[in-house]
């Protein structure tokens, strides 16, 4: 049933360029293109016609304020604009009548689907996770293939980091040349993580964090209770446990690991495979799957236990806002999607119950410093919009909403939980907007990224930096625990044994990959 729209989509998407991801190996070219319709239209009301307009290519400057009061929080004026359609760069039709027929879903509503949905709106973040984690068609459930680089690198034989990075790639060709024996696919989506890359050292680092701070804290009236979110092939899994089990026995005896998949695919690999290396091992008396989403968590865990969150963020859904730039007041983003699967950007001038705490909760946090999407001076604002063809609304801005939502699981069901995360703090090739994630596929073993996180669902990669500093407060604010954010390379100072992964020249990949990400961890 895809396939005429896939290929269509992707011979339009190869004719361009790759550009470098964070999580494959490509080209150092980069490219942006729309590879999906993304229309949004002029504003719009219940009497109009429909009309085409265009939006001004200049950009908003992003400013730090302090503000007295949270967006969002004023009463909403009465008028007779019932939805808004953001003037855009594209034609686009006036869709407000389908806007006011069409029924809202949820992500939720959507798992039982085995296709796309049609004449439907959502909201952006209902979007982004159906796109991303519907089990019948999402990206994690069908597309993604974890990178394993076989044997692990011997870095001290390896004489600098360019050497290192045509090992990595020789090895990335190996392994797709040897899946694309078994079955060709131009579509196949390959990526890796620093857990493979610098296998089984980076496990080993993240194991000394563990056991250090679970000697210092409740050993021995408690287990170590490990959860992970996201094990993909279960690697940072066997090295954590075989790191422990070498280094104290009588700690690996107290040590209980449980595995928390939404994907099926993913659940289904771990649970066959990793369970077979596991017990290869002997572990398996140590390891628990449990293929269910952590948003969906029900049961209290009372007792003392670490949650290990390794590139998880980024992947979360986000709620999209733009600003009224006379007022101020927040406009959340709703898609629509027609009966032929187009895609069409409304805004809202209020705010759902889950966007609205975020907002607040992220202002009561910060004390009300963060960036907007727009100028902090009226009156360039007001200036802007007297020009010809102004935009009526600012930049988007990309809420975490998501991700408070996981700090209330925390908080609920894991009351003694410690944090261990890392993520991305910055990532290059965004889409326009604040806080804005990469939007990228694969196609014929290149990445193409493209403008808008409004794309054939599944197909796509959708995935957000993390603002740190942020993030830290909202969690602490939720949790009432205290946290420390550090760069991926002071973490590794402190817990890796450097040597391991030192090349000849003296250059250290494992301090020199990943200069992008951050770790965030509960003390």
């Amino acid at each position: 049933m895809d396939s005429p729209i896939v290929t269509q989509l992707f011979r339009q998407l190869f004719r361009h360029p790759a550009c470098q991801s964070r999580r494959n190996i490509a080209t150092n070219t980069t490219t942006t293109l729309a590879a999906a319709p993304l229309q949004y239209g002029r504003r719009a009301r219940q009497s109009q016609h429909r009309q085409r307009q265009q939006q001004s290519s200049s950009q908003q400057r992003r400013t730090m304020a302090t503000r007295g009061t949270a967006r969002g929080k004023s009463e909403v004026k009465q008028n007779n604009e019932v939805n808004w359609q953001q003037r855009t760069e594209m034609f686009s039709l006036d869709m407000s009548e389908e806007y006011k027929k069409y029924p809202t879903v949820t992500a939720n509503d959507l798992r039982s689907r085995t296709g796309r949905p049609k004449r439907v709106k959502m909201l952006m973040r209902d979007f982004i996770e159906d796109s991303l984690y519907n089990p019948h068609y999402g990206y994690f459930s069908k597309q993604v293939v974890i990178f394993s680089p076989g044997e692990p690198f011997d870095f001290n034989a390896i004489p600098d980091e360019p050497a290192f990075y045509a090992q990595v790639g020789r090895r990335y060709t190996e392994f797709e040349d040897a899946l694309d024996a078994k079955q060709h696919d131009d579509t196949r989506q390959l990526w890796h993580t620093p857990t493979e890359l610098f296998r089984p050292y980076y496990g080993e680092s993240i194991a000394r964090y563990l056991m250090s701070n679970y000697v210092m804290s409740t050993y021995p009236y408690d287990d170590l209770i490990i959860y992970e979110m996201g094990a993909g092939r279960g690697t940072l899994m066997l090295n954590i446990l075989d790191y422990i089990r070498h280094m104290d026995p009588d700690i690996y005896d107290r040590t209980k690991y449980k595995i928390i998949e939404i994907s099926p695919s993913l659940a289904a690999l771990q649970t066959s495979q990793m369970m077979m290396d596991a017990a290869t091992r002997g572990h398996a008396s140590k390891v628990e799957i449990i293929n269910k989403s952590v948003f969906d968590w029900d049961e209290r865990v009372s007792s003392p236990c670490f949650f290990l969150a390794m590139e998880v963020f980024d992947n979360f859904a986000h709620d999209i806002v733009r600003y009224d730039l006379a007022t101020e007041e927040p406009l959340q983003g709703t898609v629509l999607i027609d009966e032929l699967g187009d895609f069409y950007e409304f805004y809202e001038p209020a705010l759902d119950p889950v966007a609205a705490r975020y907002m607040r909760v992220r202002h009561a946090a910060t004390g009300g410093r963060y960036p907007a999407p727009y100028s902090s001076s009226r009156t360039l604002r007001a200036l802007k919009r007297n020009l010809p063809f102004a935009p009526n609304l600012s930049e988007p801005e990309y809420l975490p909403t998501r991700l408070m939502q996981y700090f209330d699981i925390l908080e609920k069901y894991f009351p003694a939980h410690r944090l261990v995360t890392s993520d991305f703090h910055t990532l290059p090739d965004t889409i326009k907007g604040l806080n804005s994630p990469v939007v990228q596929t694969r196609y014929q073993r290149r990445m193409v990224p493209v403008t808008t996180p409004l794309v054939h669902q599944g197909y796509f990669d959708i995935l957000f930096p993390t603002d740190f500093r942020i993030m830290e407060a909202v969690y602490g604010a939720i949790t009432g625990r205290l946290t420390r954010v550090m760069s991926h390379e002071a973490f590794m100072r402190s817990w890796a044994f450097l040597a391991d992964t030192q090349t000849q020249s003296g250059e250290n990949p494992l301090l020199s990959w990943y200069k992008n990400a951050s770790m965030m961890v509960t003390v």
